[in-house]
Formats: structure tokens, C-alpha cells, sequence
């Protein structure tokens, strides 16, 4: 009778995890559509890099015919994949960001007190996250075709589920950030110490072979060991139509070890959610 009764309520709650991650998903796009600064903020920072920085080295940087590339390309085709990581990558940031925010004022207690599992709340965040990422990138990408940076037609189709993939990752080593940082004022230092070593640590703005060209093999393998630089080969190669599947399963790998580990950390048993004490940093 028990299996009965499991199985005839399976689709109530069914019906209600989803009801609660489109809950979530809508607070998280309102909230967004609020702060409009947050998209332009998003839209400007990589903007400037491809036309400050990228433009700068249009003429003296360049990338030889390498995977996925069929021919010589400018420097600023090259960096274009590297700066929609930074789009997700802040992104990411951002959505730890605001839970750290929700727990001071009380909002995320209440939200993992919902008679669901923890493991679910926390993975409807990670998607609200990734939605708002993706929808930053296209709007970055409005910015580039405007500035005739070359890219397939097809790219911004066959990028999708890699952009979605690479948001879920990034968004999920933010929750883990997330866990461990107990006051918003103490995040923007945090952040200072994740994003930018993730960025230039990785092949965002510059392939490994020249770094290893260059003798420091020391960076190189530190890229190699960075999820950035993961996120961001395979966001090249689906530009381009093509799996990357080191890379994606790599990325994969990384996504599911720092949800484990964020879910972990917000066990109530262990005080993640309570009052930070005095002492703490």
C-alpha cells in the first residue's frame, strides 16, 4: 500500500520541485530586471576588453591555425571566448553574492526550510544563476557582432548548451564561496581573489602553447588545473560547432565535486546558517 501511495503522490511532487525552481528562477530574473546596472555592468566590463584591449593587440597578437580555428584569426576572435567566461564567471560571483545576502537578512533559511530537499533549493539557485548568465552573454555577443568580431553564424546557437554547462560550473564554485563567507562586507575582497586569478590563470587571453613557448611552464600547468580555462575551451569549441569533450567532462567533473561540497556546507547541523560569530573573517 505504501509503494501505492508513493507512486500516486510522485507527480505532486514533481509538479511542486518545479514549481519551486520557476519560484526561484522568476525572483532571481525580477531581481535582475530591477538592478539594471548589474546588465550593463556585465555588457561593459568585456566590452571594454575587446575594444580597449583586444584592439590594442588586433595587429601584433594573433593565433596560428589551431583547433577549432581553420586559419590565421585576429587576436580579438581569439579573446571572444575567454570574455564570455568573464561574463559567467562574474555572474557566478554574483549569485554567491546574493545569497550571502539572502542569509543576512533571513531570506535563504526560510527558502531551505521549503519542504524540499536541500540539494534541490540549492540547484533551482544554481539555475536561476545560469539563466541570468546566458542572457548576459547574448547581450555581450549583440556587442561583438556590432563590432564585426568574426564569428560563425551558427555560433550563437551551437554555444548554448556550453554556455549553460560553463554558468552551472562557475555558479556552483560561487556557492561553495558562498558557504565559507560569513558577511557581505568580506565578499568583494573574496571575489578579488577568485575572479582575477581564475581569469588570467587560463587560456582566456592567451593559448597554452605560447605560454609553455614562453618557459613558464609553472602558469601553464596552473591553467591547465583552473576550471576557467575549462569552461573557456569549450565555450571556443562549441563557437565553432565542435565538442570539446576533455574539456566538458572536465567541466562537468568540477560542477558536480563543488555542489557535493556546497550542499555539504549547507547542512543547518553544521551552522552554515546561523549568525556568523564576532570573530570570524
Amino acid at each position: 500500500m505504501s509503494t501505492v501511495a508513493d507512486a500516486a503522490a510522485r507527480p505532486g511532487r514533481v509538479r511542486h520541485a518545479m514549481a519551486a525552481l520557476g519560484a526561484i528562477t522568476t525572483r532571481e530574473t525580477l531581481r535582475f530586471v530591477n538592478q539594471t546596472g548589474r546588465l550593463v555592468s556585465a555588457v561593459v566590463r568585456p566590452s571594454l576588453w575587446l575594444v580597449v584591449f583586444a584592439a590594442g593587440f588586433h595587429d601584433v597578437l594573433g593565433v596560428s591555425v589551431t583547433p577549432p580555428y581553420q586559419s590565421y584569426v585576429t587576436y580579438d576572435v581569439y579573446i571572444l571566448p575567454g570574455l564570455i567566461g568573464m561574463v559567467l564567471l562574474f555572474q557566478g560571483m554574483q549569485s554567491s553574492l546574493a545569497l550571502v545576502f539572502d542569509r543576512e537578512v533571513g531570506t535563504l533559511r526560510l527558502l531551505l526550510t521549503a519542504p524540499l530537499p536541500r540539494a534541490w533549493l540549492l540547484f533551482c539557485k544554481l539555475v536561476a544563476g545560469t539563466v541570468l548568465a546566458v542572457l548576459q552573454v547574448y547581450a555581450f555577443l549583440a556587442v561583438a557582432w556590432a563590432f564585426d568580431v568574426e564569428m560563425p553564424p551558427a555560433g550563437a546557437l551551437t554555444v548554448l548548451p556550453a554556455l549553460v554547462l560553463g554558468g552551472l560550473c562557475l555558479s556552483a564554485i560561487g556557492l561553495v564561496l558562498s558557504v565559507h563567507i560569513k558577511r557581505l562586507e568580506n565578499f568583494a575582497g573574496t571575489m578579488n581573489f577568485v575572479i582575477f586569478p581564475a581569469f588570467f590563470f587560463s587560456t582566456a587571453l592567451y593559448p597554452l602553447w605560447r605560454i609553455r613557448e614562453s618557459g613558464a611552464s609553472w602558469i601553464a600547468w596552473a591553467a591547465q588545473a583552473n576550471p576557467f580555462t575549462h569552461v573557456v575551451e569549450m565555450v571556443r569549441f562549441a563557437l565553432y560547432g565542435q565538442a570539446a569533450w576533455g574539456n566538458i567532462g572536465a567541466v562537468l567533473a568540477f560542477a558536480a565535486i563543488a555542489f557535493a561540497v556546497a550542499v555539504r556546507g549547507y547542512d543547518p547541523q553544521r551552522g552554515v546558517l546561523g549568525r556568523a560569530p564576532r570573530d570570524e573573517t
